[in-house]
């Protein structure tokens, strides 16, 4: 392995669900180029586009399910909050006890 290797930027498959990739695909739509994005960002061979192309479609996927929802988006985040919910009620059960416990007279 060359001494190159391990200075090029590190190869990277475009998540639209990242803020930074989104930011870096911005930049290059502003600088037509990507010279100041810090990785390199790959194609699937499945996708049959060329990388800007399969960007595009899936930054307009991720917009779209944001805005209407029902998409994944959507999904992840209900099931994020309902997990967060479930924990607060764990938690809060968990406080009760406590509190019932208090409550009952010690013996000596």
């Amino acid at each position: 392995m060359s001494k190159l290797e391990y200075l090029t930027r590190p190869l990277v498959a475009f998540d639209p669900y990242n803020k930074d990739h989104r930011r870096y695909y911005a930049e290059f739509l502003e600088y037509g180029g990507w010279g100041r994005c810090p990785v390199r960002f790959i194609c699937p061979n499945d996708s049959g586009f060329d990388l800007t192309i399969m960007i595009r479609n899936s930054l307009i996927q991720y917009y779209m399910d944001r805005e209407f929802g029902g998409g994944k988006l959507s999904v992840a985040k209900s099931e994020a909050l309902s997990q967060q919910a479930d924990e607060m009620y764990k938690k809060a059960g968990q406080i009760r006890k406590e509190a019932a416990a208090l409550k009952t007279p010690r013996r000596n």
